[in-house]
Order: structure tokens, then sequence, then C-alpha cells
């Protein structure tokens, strides 16, 4: 985990000037400080332990059925771009002796989002993340999310999405796991 103390307050005047703007303009003064914080409010899943998160939430249980978390809003800038992607992340696992509090997982989530990600990776730092501290019977992590560097600029496909998986354990192994879970999300 990295911690940011530095002031990226320069680097965005230097930013603005470079792409021909006047950083002393009346609308701009106050946009390399608002830059600053909103850059490290979008990128504040760095000085978080994921690990931390859940083990803080685990709990001894005797339940063995699937456990869904879906629709968990996602907000995270690709790392290419640093342009937004938004959708959906839906977070299923069959527990194995241990649960976790569900709020975490949405908070699991959101650590992963607030970085610069790959949606691809993501999805699977969901999934491991689950599968190392629950250490459950199965993950599955299914992420579908649009993304601006697609929609604003490049190809600019506006009706596109993206959607990755990852399945683990049970998930990958038992395809009735796999349909139950497709369905569950799709209710």
């Amino acid at each position: 985990m990295s911690t940011r103390t530095g002031d990226l307050s320069p680097l965005i005047a230097d930013l603005l000037s470079g792409i021909g703007e006047d950083p002393s303009r009346e609308g701009l003064v106050d946009t390399p400080e608002r830059v600053d914080k909103s850059l490290k409010y979008l990128t504040k899943g760095y000085a978080e332990d994921p690990v931390e998160v859940l083990n803080d939430a685990l709990f001894t249980e005797d339940y063995n059925e699937m456990v869904v978390v879906k629709n968990i809003k996602i907000f995270s800038l690709c790392e290419h771009h640093m342009l937004p992607f938004v959708g959906v992340a839906h977070v299923a696992y069959l527990p194995d002796g241990k649960i976790v509090g569900l709020s975490k997982i949405a908070r699991l989530v959101d650590i992963f989002a607030r970085r610069l990600q790959v949606q691809e990776r993501m999805t699977m730092q969901i999934a491991e993340t689950i599968n190392k501290v629950l250490q459950p019977r199965g993950v599955g992590v299914i992420i579908k999310a649009e993304h601006m560097c697609m929609q604003m600029r490049g190809v600019e496909k506006q009706d596109s999405s993206a959607i990755t998986s990852a399945m683990l354990g049970h998930f990958r192994s038992h395809q009735e796991t796999r349909a139950e879970f497709m369905k569950l999300i799709e209710t």
C-alpha cells in the first residue's frame, strides 16, 4: 500500500498549460487543487488493504449455499488513458465454514476499482482475494462496464460494454454451479 502525500497541483497546472489553457484564467484558478483532490479520491484504493477489509468481518458459520452480492456499482479509471469506466460487479462464493459481512464484498470491489485498472485484472483480483481469505469451495465474479476510452475517443463506440468473469473452484469445475450463479444475477 502506498500513502500519497505529494501535491499534484503544479503538475495539473502544467498539464493545463500543455493543452493550451491558461491556468490563471478565472474558471481554472482552483482547478489544479480540485483535480489533485479528485485523483486522490479516485485512486484511494492504493491506500487500503483488501485482505484486512475481509478479515475484519469473517464469521464462522455452517452455511454452505451460494452467497451472491449483485449489481455492485463500480467506478474506475483505465490505466491506459486515465478515463473512467463504469458498470456493475456481481460476486458469489460457496462458503466452507466461513462467511464475510456482505458490505465487505462491496467494499472489496471498491478497493480494487479505486486504482488505475484494467477490467480483466480487477475481476481476477476480487476473485483471488475472496478465495485467499475465505477459502470457500468456489468464487465467481462477473463485471460488466462501459469504458469512456472506447466511447469518447478512439473507436467511439457509444453502446459498447465489456464483460469479464473469473470462476474459481466449483464455479470453474461444476457447470451447474456456474449456471446457478448466472441465473441468480439475471433475476
